[in-house]
């Protein structure tokens, strides 16, 4: 009888590379590292997202340049800007799984997360100026915060990643990084969870009144906090923990670039002045803002 050696042998080069898939390209990228529906649930969404972008162009580059919102518009290049670093991020997750990319990984990764993290402190702090700011104002004071905030938190992840070789973004990795984004996860769900109970306290008026903000509030709150969590019992090694923290992960790069858009953006970008003050209006009248206590 013949030994398998042999037969191996004198298979053809093209059978024993499709045996092992992935090995040389070929597609084998969708698969590899986190495994097909992990890839395509950030991929599409965010492939979908900036053609809708893409899309819409034309109409909302003509609102941005005869608008009076220097924050619409910062916010629209920058969103521009971050949906193409968030897609190719999104589509390069096999290089989290490749020794030989590790170091070009950590640097898409920092460079895509510092993004998403400027446009999310960016709304914060335009939140928290209330309806007393505008124009330039706004614009500085808003870009100060966000700069300050994002260039402290770049410059700690960046001596993690190249100072002491901690591998943040490499979620398969049971090390010293979930200390970090249990930290950094605090910080936000403390900072949401502000503003989610002052929108709900006698506090709220200083706030924005329309009730798209304080969806976007609740969510990420939630969100955060689900992040936080995960990030506690991955620390502790429970497999439950990493496989809860790679779906906040598939949350966050697939829908929050959409869910800025459409709760500070849209309006801005596709309804006229007139009726764009119309609907604020009536969306303060429905949370309760005119209402009066004749008593």
């Amino acid at each position: 009888m013949r030994s398998v050696e042999s037969i191996m042998a004198e298979l053809p080069p093209s059978s024993s590379a499709t045996a092992s898939v992935g090995e040389d390209g070929g597609g084998g990228w969708l698969v590899e590292c986190h495994g097909l529906w992990h890839n395509v649930l950030m991929i599409v969404p965010s492939a979908l997202f900036i053609l809708y972008l893409a899309s819409q162009a034309k109409r909302s580059f003509s609102k941005v340049s005869n608008g009076r919102s220097h924050v619409v518009a910062a916010l629209y290049a920058i969103l521009w800007l971050v949906s193409i670093f968030n897609l190719a991020w999104c589509s390069l997750q096999a290089w989290e799984c490749a020794p030989g990319k590790q170091f070009v990984w950590s640097v898409i990764s920092l460079f895509t997360t510092s993004g998403m993290l400027f446009l999310e402190v960016s709304l914060i702090a335009f939140l928290l100026q209330g309806n007393h700011a505008s124009g330039r104002e706004a614009l500085t004071q808003t870009f100060l915060i966000s700069t300050l905030v994002v260039g402290l938190d770049t410059f700690l992840k960046g001596i993690y990643l190249f100072g002491f070789g901690i591998q943040l973004f490499d979620a398969s990795t049971n090390g010293s990084q979930w200390a970090l984004w249990v930290v950094h996860k605090l910080l936000l769900t403390g900072v949401y969870g502000l503003i989610f109970f002052m929108y709900r306290s006698r506090w709220r008026e200083r706030l924005p009144a329309r009730p798209a903000f304080q969806n976007y509030i609740s969510i990420m709150f939630c969100l955060n906090a689900t992040a936080l969590i995960a990030c506690a019992l991955a620390a502790h090694g429970a497999g439950f923990g990493l496989w809860l923290y790679n779906i906040t992960i598939i949350c966050y790069h697939a829908m929050y670039l959409p869910l800025l858009y459409v709760t500070f953006l849209a309006d801005f970008l596709q309804e006229d002045d007139l009726h764009l003050e119309n609907v604020y209006y009536s969306e303060m009248k429905d949370a309760g803002f005119f209402d009066v206590d004749w008593e």
